[in-house]
């Protein structure tokens, strides 16, 4: 996998008693929950959706689940041919303590897949004339340093401005400016372009840079020009009126529960800002499909934008054979060229995987990804992400 770089030392909520838990893993059963209507409600990219439970992939994928994913492990998967979704299935409990199950529209902490919409919104508004990749970070922020007058926006979008990982805990109660200050005075790892180095820092200060050359606040620019295009209407910190029944409860390795993503300490108007922009956005498998379909057309960023995100600019780390892009990591599979990113905490982990030849898309997420004795999803993350594309590619 590529780097969990949004791993933090996080706060632990108070934890319930074990065998509430297995008691409501019996309730709520290991069977999957396949949802057959994965079809669009008409707002995403404009492309009439096939496939589903007539693709003749959707069994394959199916059958290749129920032998690859662990047993009473919670989580949602979805896969697609181009615009055409081929199946999309809850699988195991989104919070086995009230007896609810994962579906396609359980809400889950997508992690550091949050990058990828913090870099398209910064390429929407160079479309939009507001901004340019090549811009020095001084022009959108005060108070920048003589040391880091170099560093330039695609510097931070590529992981190669020199900044630290982070500067603390998701969960510390820093503000923008606090967040802004602490980057300016963090010493560099490294001369700005020299090196890549995952930086969750970084991509918060591009959170910053869009909200200063939008004119409004980093979420809603994203639910405006990005999210509201696609028809993505679960995803978001705060903007999205949440149905709290719907919200995967996370759960750690000892099956305790941590709840779900919104009871841990954020503003009123999202997370705080050790995280924001670089991760914590919430979203959907549905939602992740109509991104996907999104990314094939026009209808948020025109064919020229969308190729600033999946060029290959830089290796991640020495010898590595993947890419950064802006937001992505690009890399060869079995000869495919594919977009990918990982998230994950100490509880729930996932990945989206979009192939650019043929438009294949697998995405996967679960609030409890490793259980000690029991499963590891991330250490099953090439198989799962492998086995799905093939089963959905040769069925094309």
């Amino acid at each position: 996998m590529t780097t969990y770089g949004d791993i933090p030392a996080r706060r632990i909520l108070a934890a319930l008693l074990g065998l509430l838990v297995l008691a409501g893993l019996a309730a709520c059963g290991t069977d999957r929950d396949r949802d057959r209507d994965v079809g669009d409600d008409g707002g995403s990219a404009g492309v009439r959706t096939q496939g589903g439970a007539d693709d003749p992939a959707a069994p394959a994928v199916e059958e290749y689940l129920d032998e690859v994913w662990p047993e009473g492990a919670p989580g949602t998967v979805v896969a697609a041919r181009g615009a055409a979704s081929v199946t999309c299935s809850g699988r195991g409990p989104a919070d086995p303590g009230a007896g609810t199950r994962a579906r396609c529209d359980t809400v889950y902490d997508i992690a550091s897949m949050t990058k990828q919409f913090t870099a398209a919104a910064v390429v929407k508004l160079q479309t939009e004339g507001r901004l340019r990749v090549s811009d020095p970070l001084s022009r959108h922020l005060d108070g920048v340093p003589a040391d880091k007058r170099g560093i330039t926006l695609h510097h931070l979008l590529t992981h190669t401005a020199g900044l630290p990982e982070s500067l603390g805990d998701d969960y510390d109660p820093v503000s923008r400016a606090e967040l802004v200050s602490g980057a300016f005075a963090a010493p560099l790892q490294s001369p700005p372009g020299e090196r890549h180095a995952y930086s969750n820092t970084g991509y918060s200060l591009l959170a910053a840079v869009v909200e200063e050359a939008s004119g409004t606040d980093y979420e809603s620019y994203l639910a405006d020009h990005l999210f509201g295009p696609a028809g993505m209407t679960g995803t978001g910190y705060v903007l999205p009126a949440w149905d709290a029944r719907r919200i995967a409860v996370e759960y750690d390795r000892r099956g305790r529960p941590q709840g779900t993503p919104l009871d841990h300490p954020w503003a009123d108007d999202g997370p705080y800002w050790n995280l924001r922009g670089n991760g914590g956005m919430l979203s959907t498998a549905r939602d992740m499909l109509r991104w996907h379909r999104a990314l094939l057309g026009d209808r948020v960023l025109g064919e020229q934008a969308r190729k600033l995100l999946f060029k290959r600019y830089v290796p991640e780390g020495g010898g590595a054979e993947s890419f950064y892009g802006y937001g992505w990591s690009l890399l060869d599979l079995d000869g495919a060229p594919v977009a990918t990113h990982d998230g994950g905490n100490e509880w729930s982990s996932g990945r989206v995987a979009r192939f650019l030849d043929d438009g294949t898309l697998v995405f996967w997420i679960s609030n409890a990804a490793t259980r000690a004795g029991e499963w590891d999803l991330p250490a099953l993350d090439r198989e799962l992400t492998t086995g799905i594309a093939e089963r959905v590619r040769e069925r094309a």
